[in-house]
Formats: structure tokens, sequence, C-alpha cells
């Protein structure tokens, strides 16, 4: 073996060995990733599930603990996207090309990435299965991914959306028609809705209500309409101290709250939402709609459900303080997939990025786990163009505050971290392993006193 060649990392060494099968002539730019596909293993020492937030940040640690050709991400989407900015794309504050990057922009180098979408997991023999027939074992598996949207489960969509007034901030394709159904309105109803479960960002669904409340009035539309949430749970927000600030928002600006209606059913040709009335099984209303906001019901991505990582209600079951599965001890989650009690956020997974890092490296060392994740998340409800409560909490739902002020109040700074300082961060920082939350922040400007 020449010198030349004993120096060439084995992940380059498959790549240059592609590349010579192929030819010069049909080497594509893209191709130039380690991912190429004929350049996979089929055994990795950490295997990553998911190529979002976490799947991307936990990649990159585990990058530096075992070495770049020892990681592997499973992700079948060629674009990555930054999803809590599309608050902003669908009041028409962000345009929707700032929030997404190619996938092999953020994979990080040297990581194989497997264009693939994981079809079977199979804990017992750690191997997991992709669509595409092949079988990869590992070491170490990190499940990332993510939640599943379940549009198809409201009656008349998703195809009501080829129709007008009428759009979703939780969907790439269906959050530029949110701000359309916005700068069309007229006059009448314009309905936001909540669904009955789960959801990732449980304060996007009445974001975008204060802020078309807010457009509204900037355009002088407002006298002309009836502000309407229809929320399926009991509450305006979970943790007591932001839903005192938000009820006072609500009351202020004349916008009606409904508790315990789940949308069932949309006919956008009619421009109707039928709700079920959670309190009283089989009462149906219909509510007529001229802008309509819709947050779907989501559910643990099907190839989880009756997966044996995964608990009864299909999401993967793990420590909530160590991130470790319950069951299988080489096998973790992160983020919207997990059965983790918190919030489902971005902060969410910064933060759980950071103690992951740490429970796996100890497990590698057959060391027990000693970090633990308190259940930190974060949510800066955007209330206007212009202004933020930002929403910090742990597992208790009590406020977990970072700056040494009342967060429950609206606030300029606290707009412009959300809408300049927070993709910078993800960008930049987190999707980099560089960011685990704002803890050492908190501890410093509260003098080391949380």
């Amino acid at each position: 073996m020449s010198p030349l060649v004993t120096v060439v990392s084995s992940s380059r060494a498959r790549l240059f060995a592609c590349l010579l099968k192929l030819g010069p002539q049909q080497v594509s730019p893209r191709q130039l990733h380690t991912g190429v596909s004929c350049a996979a293993k089929d055994h990795y020492e950490v295997l990553v599930l998911g190529g979002g937030s976490g799947g991307i940040t936990m990649a990159t640690r585990m990058k530096r603990k075992v070495g770049a050709e020892n990681v592997a991400i499973v992700e079948p989407s060629e674009r990555h996207f930054y999803q809590p900015i599309w608050t902003l794309v669908g009041a028409g504050a962000k345009q929707l090309s700032s929030s997404g990057r190619a996938t092999a922009s953020v994979i990080p180098p040297g990581v194989e990435w497997i264009r693939a979408r994981v079809v079977e997991l199979n804990p017992d023999k750690n191997r997991v299965r992709t669509d595409n027939g092949k079988e990869i074992s590992y070491k170490y598996l990190i499940i990332a991914l993510g939640i599943q949207l379940d549009y198809e489960k409201i009656k008349g969509l998703p195809e009501g959306f080829a129709y007008p007034k009428i759009g979703s901030n939780y969907s790439v394709r269906t959050v530029e028609k949110t701000w359309k159904a916005l700068q069309d309105f007229k006059e009448g109803n314009a309905i936001f809705t909540f669904p009955n479960t789960p959801v990732k960002c449980a304060g996007a669904p009445q974001k975008i209500m204060y802020l078309s409340e807010a457009y509204f009035r900037k355009t002088g539309k407002r006298s002309n309409a009836n502000i309407i949430f229809n929320t399926a749970l009991g509450t305006i927000f979970g943790v007591k101290k932001y839903a005192n600030a938000l009820q006072e928002i609500i009351r202020e600006r004349n916008l009606t709250v409904n508790y315990k209606l789940n949308l069932i059913e949309v006919r956008a040709d009619k421009q109707e939402a039928v709700f079920e009335n959670l309190d009283k099984p089989g009462e149906t209303q219909v509510f007529s709609y001229e802008m309509l906001h819709v947050t779907p019901p989501m559910s643990s991505p099907d190839v989880l459900k009756g997966s044996p990582v995964a608990d009864a209600a299909g999401w993967v079951d793990v420590d909530k303080e160590t991130l470790q599965h319950k069951k299988y001890p080489n096998v973790f989650g992160i983020g919207d997939c997990t059965n983790l009690p918190t919030s489902r956020t971005a902060a969410a997974v910064a933060a759980q990025s950071g103690v992951l890092d740490k429970t796996i490296s100890r497990i590698m060392k057959n060391q027990t786990p000693m970090k633990k994740y308190d259940g930190y998340t974060s949510c800066p409800l955007v209330t206007s163009y212009n202004r933020v409560i930002l929403a910090e909490f742990d597992y208790e739902a009590q406020p977990l505050e970072t700056f040494p002020f009342d967060q429950s109040k609206e606030r300029l700074s606290m707009y412009l971290m959300k809408a300049n300082l927070m993709p910078f961060l993800y960008w930049n920082f987190m999707l980099r392993g560089h960011w685990g939350g704002p803890a050492f922040i908190r501890k410093v400007l509260h003098l080391g006193m949380s």
C-alpha cells in the first residue's frame, strides 16, 4: 500500500473509489459530499435517524467523539428548514426562502448522509431498515425523527388548501397561503385552530392570530374582522404567568377564544369549518370563515408507532432526565418524537442536545449518566410585528427565565431576538454543536442563583 493511501481517511478512500467507478463525466457537484450513496457502509458506531434540528445537532456532536467516518444520518429530505420562523413568514414579516437551506449544506463534513427513509427499527439486533431495502447496524442509535403532520385526519384536507382563504404555518407548502389569505381578507370571521393532539411549538397557533389582528389594524380592516381562536385545550397557555398576560391581550384586543372545540372538517368550497365540542360528544358547530388558519393534528412518525422503542402512544420512550431509552441502553431520543413531558420546540432541542451529549459520553465510558435535563423549553410568543412575550419554563410548568426582568411583558428586544438572533444562533451555533441552550447565560445574569 502506498504512503498516500495510508494517510487517506476511510471515508475519503471510499469516496475516491466511488468517483473512480463513476468516472469524471458522471460526477455531479452534489456527489462530492461524503454521503454519496456508493460510499455508504452498513455499520456505524453512531447512527442518527432524522436530519432535522435534533439529528443534525447530535451528528455534529457525535462526530467529535467518534470521528466523522463513524457517524451517519438517515434523512430523505433535500431541504432543511428552520421552522420557527414560519410564524413570521405566514404574517408576511419574513420570506420563506430565508427559512431553508440544502440538507447537504448542514450535514457535518465527513458524516455519511444516507438519503433514505427509515421504515423499520430492530433494537434487539441493533439494526434499522430503510425504504430502499438496505439494512444498517449500529453501536449507538439516536432517534430524532420529529413529529408527523396529519392534515388528512381533518375531513376535506389537505385538498382544501387548493382553495383560497385557508393556510397553515406548519407546512412549507401552505405557509405562504396564510399570508395570501391575510392579504385578501375583507370582512367576516378570521378563525385560528388548535387540535386535540400534541403539537410542536404549542404557542404558534395563537401567534398568527395576534399577528393577523395587528395586520388588520395596520390596514384598516380591524373593524370588519371577527377574530376567533378555537382551541381543543381548556386554557390559553400551560404556564399561568404567561397565560395571565395573554388573557389580558385577548381582552384588550377584543379577541374571541372558544375552548374545547376541535376542528374535524373543512368545507373549503363553502368557506365553512366544522368543530366538535369535546365537552359534549356528538355535538358540532359550523363556522363560516373569510380566513382560516389550520394547525393540523400531529402524531409520532408512523415508523415509530408499534415499534419496540415506542411507548403505547407511539413516542420514543426515554428517561426524562438523561434521554436514554428506558429499555435499550444504546438507544437515545431527542426532540419532538420523544415522550419527554415538555413543549416541543427548537429551544427544547437545544437544551436536550447538551444533556444528551453528556449522557452518551458517559455511556460510551461505561459510566452512569450524571447530567439531568430539567425540561427547559422556550416559546417566544409573538404578539405583534414588533413585540414578543418570551416564555421560558421547565417540566413543572414553572417560569425558568433567562433575563433578570419580567418576561411576561411584551418587548421589542424579545421580538428582535426572535426574528434575528435566534435564526443566527440556530444556523451558526446550534447545528454546529455549540449551543446547548441559555442555562449558562441565565446563571450569569441571575448572579448564579438560577
